[in-house]
């Protein structure tokens, strides 16, 4: 018989089946016992390939103390003869141990199963399973009493912990006696079953989450520009607008306790599980303009922001300064796009439009007609965030993230790229964005000063180079080359920001600018080559060290001028102060300044612009957090005759 049809190897295919369901093994025994016990010996050992009751006794030798010709008249008598056998046999504990079965017999899987798992197998002593050779009469009861033995065991495990019958009548008892309550639980659960069909019927999206933040601030600022600086171009120094005779530019004042506020709402969507929808929306109530062109009738007055109330603010807009908060847009009231007002009051806005989506293992691509630096380039500094980390502009991002409106923090820039992680610790991101993609016509200045379309007008191409040599040890390398229609440098960080390059218009560059120096010097296109790199280094689970340094070089396009900008800070954060989740930071630093120029280009700053900073970060729940901080500014825009600026703040953070 091969051993594919022995019933030796069929028991063996089939008894772990048997072995996890005994009830149906029961039921099988009795009916089988009731019709076929006195069947031949053929059919006995069917039955053993149906029961599949093959445990140690079965596979003893022919030769063993039980005749098959002495009739057996008790049970007793049986198990008497069965003693012979165990001393003739040998237990195994792997299947390896047989030497007569093979991995490629039919049955192997499942002996394997009976001696390794269950150990219901025992062998001849010269390590042999014999599975080619017929079951006797005997050697079936054998096999059928351990078998029994087997499901008794397991039915008395299974059974072990059924519950009593007195058990029972005391949890019927409870049941009667709490009736009351049983119902009314019962109706709350089916009222939860409506109200859970109902909101899934309306629910807002199955695809869609929403995340926010709401930020309130109370600030001031002190240290007013004095006036009578003509070399100082500011939101107050008319002679500008040209002039035969030079006016003494106003001075600024100390502006009054304000509260502003931020609120944005993120819808966060995913289409597969790995890709990612943002889009932002987002009011606050930040002014801000330019007395200079408000007076003239340019610009309408949009109202003040703290840098333009000190008069520090630059000449156009009245918002980039050193004097400027964290969380404050960079073109609070003003589209640069077309001069047009927007923002402010409150009014609600589409801040950010991104998608970002896997292309490879290890690639990742994103496209957005509203986005940010920051949304792809990661802060390697601790405390860069605006609602939690620095109050102050300068400090809570590095330069480089910020130059070309990367951090605009409307939405201004349209923009595509990649992040590609190279390897563990290696990380490598790049973009390509325009600030005027959505424009179809470029109208020129002041219709369209930055330009139309993708590819005609202002652009940036920019890259950060992110490594990790190590957990504790973090480094950021920022490149970005810039083109603007319009001679700005886009960060928001300084008076210089606008105009940047300085020179004396000819009579020819007047004459384009409608005979006004403002918008000859203004209407130049600027190029921009930006290096950046930044530092953190974890020296506890608590306390890092962190730096940054930008240098910028600039360039006009049709004028032979030149003038190259410097900013750096360091400083130290401390995690987990006065509150879990809190923090404090100290920071240290030079604002955004002029430090060389070439060409017909002048610098009339006079000294190096400081800014020293303090933040305590309290966390007063997981959802809401309080910021006093405090940053000063020494020769603020670069001018040693103006004041140290004193600008206190106290930010409340919300997020949900």
């Amino acid at each position: 018989m091969p051993l594919s049809d022995s019933p030796l190897s069929v028991a063996a295919a089939w008894l772990p089946v048997v072995i996890h369901d005994p009830f149906v093994c029961v039921r099988n025994l009795v009916n089988t016992f009731r019709f076929q016990w006195l069947q031949s010996i053929g059919w006995m050992s069917l039955w053993v390939g149906t029961l599949a009751i093959v445990p140690g006794a079965i596979a003893q030798t022919a030769d063993s103390a039980i005749d098959p010709a002495t009739p057996v008249s008790s049970v007793s008598q049986l198990d008497q003869n069965l003693q012979v056998a165990p001393a003739s046999m040998a237990q195994v504990t792997s299947v390896s141990q047989l030497s007569d079965v093979k991995p490629t017999d039919w049955a192997y899987q499942a002996l394997q199963s009976l001696v390794e798992r269950y150990g219901c197998i025992v062998g001849y002593p010269d390590k042999t399973y014999r599975g080619n050779r017929a079951t006797t009469r005997y050697e079936f009861a054998a096999g059928l009493n351990a078998c029994l033995d087997k499901i008794q065991e397991l039915i008395a495990a299974a059974t072990a912990d059924f519950v009593r019958k007195e058990d029972l009548e005391v949890v019927k008892r409870l049941q009667e006696e709490f009736a009351a309550e049983l119902a009314t639980i019962r109706g709350r659960i089916e009222a939860l079953d409506v109200r859970t069909a109902t909101l899934e019927k309306q629910q807002f999206s199955t695809t869609t989450r929403l995340s926010g933040e709401a930020i309130f601030s109370l600030s001031s600022a002190y240290g007013a520009y004095p006036g009578g600086n003509a070399s100082f171009i500011n939101n107050t120094n008319t002679n500008v607008l040209g002039g035969r005779t030079l006016i003494s530019p106003a001075a600024g004042r100390d502006a009054e306790v304000v509260f502003n506020n931020r609120v944005r709402l993120n819808l966060l969507t995913s289409f597969s599980g790995k890709d990612l929808l943002i889009t932002g929306l987002q009011a606050y109530n930040f002014g801000a303009s330019s007395s200079v062109l408000t007076g003239a009738g340019v610009l309408p007055n949009t109202g003040n922001s703290l840098a333009s109330t000190l008069g520090y603010g630059d000449v156009l807009f009245g918002s980039s300064s050193n004097v400027r908060l964290g969380y404050e847009a960079q073109f609070p009231t003003v589209n640069p796009q077309n001069l047009a007002v927007q923002g402010g009051n409150n009014s609600i806005q589409l801040y950010k439009l991104l998608y970002i989506f896997p292309v490879a293992n290890k690639l990742t691509a994103f496209a957005g007609t509203s986005a940010e630096v920051s949304d792809a380039f990661p802060s390697i500094l601790p405390w860069a965030n605006e609602g939690q980390g620095a109050v102050s502009r300068f400090a809570t991002l590095p330069a480089a993230h910020r130059v070309s409106g990367g951090t605009s923090q409307t939405g201004l820039a349209s923009a595509a790229g990649f992040i590609f992680n190279i390897a563990e610790g290696i990380d490598l991101r790049a973009l390509y964005g325009s600030v005027n993609a959505a424009l179809p016509g470029n109208a020129g200045f002041p219709g369209t000063p930055l330009g139309a379309g993708i590819f005609n007008g202002s652009y940036v191409v920019a890259t950060q180079l992110t490594l990790s040599p190590s957990k504790n040890f973090d480094i950021g390398l920022n490149y970005a080359h810039s083109y603007h229609q319009v001679n700005i440098l886009g960060t928001g960080l300084s008076s210089a920001d606008i105009g940047a390059i300085l020179f004396n218009p000819t009579a020819g560059e007047l004459a384009r600018g409608g005979g006004i120096p403002l918008f000859a010097i203004a209407d130049q296109g600027i190029q921009l080559n930006t290096f950046g790199a930044s530092v953190a280094w974890r020296i506890s689970p608590r306390v890092t060290l962190a730096g940054s340094a930008t240098y910028i070089q600039s360039e006009l396009v049709n004028v032979n001028a030149s003038t190259n900008f410097l900013s750096w800070l360091v400083g130290f954060q401390v995690k987990d102060v006065l509150t879990k989740g809190g923090s404090a930071g100290v920071i240290f630093g030079s604002p955004l300044h002029r430090i060389g120029t070439g060409g017909r280009a002048v610098d009339p700053e006079t000294a190096t612009p400081y800014q020293a900073e303090g933040f305590l970060n309290i966390r007063v729940s997981d959802n809401i957090s309080v910021t006093p901080g405090l940053f000063v500014i020494f020769n603020p825009e670069g001018f040693e005759e103006n004041r140290t600026v004193y600008v206190p703040v106290i930010r409340t953070t919300f997020t949900f």
